[in-house]
């Protein structure tokens, strides 16, 4: 696929290109002048942000680190309160005489739905919601009695992110003018099952985007941003063939690139459903499910005798796994079989207890940061220690423990390498340089993988900004797409 540049009208001169990085885990700004490469602070002289919006009950927004540190500080501790939702009102009569002859009474009364709404609950915390952006069946999402677009749970972040460049660029940059124009980047793939999920999630995008101010917008590959930050940090690099390696939080993105003197051509481009959430959802499984009461009998009184069988524990994983719904753990149908599973008292008691108090307190979240932390200590120690102190867990996890953990994923990104070489129609050998960025390249299982394929070829290249950096060098080159060429794999 030869690459061209965008043919949007009218042309825009430009003194500076923006790159919007709109991340599952963490939210970039780059801008490039011609000169200067620059990441615009976006929390205190942080370059990342986390791509996290809250919502409180007076639908008051906070995005970013303020919105986790509002979430964390609202649910420590809290036991959540769940009560039935009024769904609306039935009539309890007709109006017809009664059996006297007199007229019945014609009431109403009020219609319950199941126990979703949790009623002390201060704010919603929405993170990772670009992996929903490709699923067109979602249309609204409740926050507390609103439904909201997925597009205004974006938008928000997007808005902040442009006016912490508004205050850069007055300080800093006075050439950038309005910022009302940028390089928005994107996956090869987002994730979805319909058919046009892709398009689905680029609309959706777009017009977060252009709420938040960014009106005039191109689109950019992230992987080709990445390879395209990297040439530009080596310019004396020969030319040849660069495969370019993006893992990031919620998907793995590739692109084969053949280098010339002064332009390159896409030779394959490929994307698959596999980031570093994922890798945090088997390790849930793996380090925490049986600590939780996986496995573990249930006993009971039946008419004639007692009756053993196995916790259902499967009913309770896929809300587990999916800390933003979690609360929905507390409602009898779940806590009831816990309930008598603590009373029967044993050797289980303990993570029946705790599995209800995660339940009960909300606790999901804080869990699931705690074992991000553990993977990135992992990969810079052949240990960590996983402590969370609400539910009594300290238990230490060694590199190669998690390494098997994922051990079906990194075969997954493995095939992912090879798929990307075969539509290049190219051998290892043939790659002269390997980019490897995104978070999750910062595993040393991936690193390995890449090195037995590429011996002495893999560079490591800026993991959280290189994406933002590539798409400001992008608007500013005029290589961005429009939304309707924007090249999918």
């Amino acid at each position: 696929m030869a690459h061209t540049p965008s043919t949007s009208s009218p042309p825009m001169p430009r003194t500076a290109g923006i790159g919007l990085d709109y991340g599952t885990s963490n939210s970039v700004l780059a801008v490039f002048d011609g000169e200067r490469l620059v990441c615009v602070p976006l929390e205190g002289s942080g370059v990342t942000t986390p791509s996290a919006v809250h919502i409180d009950r007076q639908f008051q927004v906070c995005t970013g680190q303020a919105a986790i540190d509002r979430y964390i500080a609202d649910n420590r501790g809290r036991r959540v309160q769940l009560a039935a939702e009024v769904l609306g009102e039935a009539r309890t009569g007709t109006g017809q005489l009664d059996e006297e002859g007199l007229p019945a009474l014609s009431g109403s009364e009020q219609v319950f739905g199941q126990a979703f709404v949790d009623v002390g609950e201060k704010g919603r915390l929405f993170r990772g919601v670009k992996r929903l952006l490709g699923n067109a069946s979602l249309t609204r999402l409740m926050v507390f009695e609103k439904a909201f677009r997925p597009v205004a749970l974006v938008t928000p972040l997007l808005l902040a992110m442009r006016q912490r460049l508004r205050e850069w660029a007055g300080r800093e940059a006075p050439t950038v003018g309005e910022p009302d124009h940028a390089c928005l980047g994107h996956p090869v793939n987002f994730e979805g099952r319909e058919a046009q999920h892709n398009t689905v999630a680029l609309e959706r995008l777009s017009e977060a985007a252009a709420h938040a101010g960014f009106t005039r917008q191109v689109f950019y590959p992230e992987p080709m941003a990445a390879a395209l930050s990297y040439m530009h940090a080596f310019p004396t690099v020969q030319p040849g063939r660069l495969l370019a390696v993006d893992f990031g939080g919620g998907t793995l993105d590739l692109c084969v690139l053949q280098r010339h003197a002064d332009a390159f051509e896409v030779l394959s481009i490929h994307g698959v459903g596999l980031g570093g959430d994922h890798l945090d959802q088997s390790l849930f499984r793996a380090l925490l499910f049986p600590l939780l009461g996986k496995g573990e009998s249930w006993r009971r009184s039946g008419d004639e005798r007692e009756i053993v069988t196995l916790f259902p524990f499967e009913h309770y994983e896929d809300l587990l796994l999916n800390w933003a719904v979690s609360y929905r753990l507390n409602q009898n149908e779940y806590t009831t079989p816990l309930l008598s599973c603590i009373a029967q008292g044993g050797e289980a008691v303990e993570k029946f207890q705790r599995l209800y108090t995660l339940i009960t307190s909300n606790l999901s979240y804080l869990v699931f940061q705690s074992l991000r932390e553990v993977k990135a200590a992992l990969s810079s120690a052949e240990s960590a220690v996983l402590d969370i102190p609400d539910l009594d867990i300290e238990l230490t996890v060694t590199r190669a423990q998690f390494e098997a953990i994922i051990a079906h994923h990194l075969a997954q990104f493995d095939q992912a390498v090879a798929d990307t070489l075969a539509q290049a129609h190219c051998l290892p050998e043939q790659i002269d340089d390997v980019v490897s960025t995104g978070g999750s390249s910062l595993i040393p299982a991936v690193r390995r993988l890449l090195e037995a394929r590429f011996p002495g070829r893999v560079q490591d290249h800026d993991p959280f900004t290189s994406v933002a950096a590539g798409l400001a060098i992008a608007e500013y080159r005029g290589l961005g797409f429009t939304r309707e060429s924007t090249p999918r794999g």
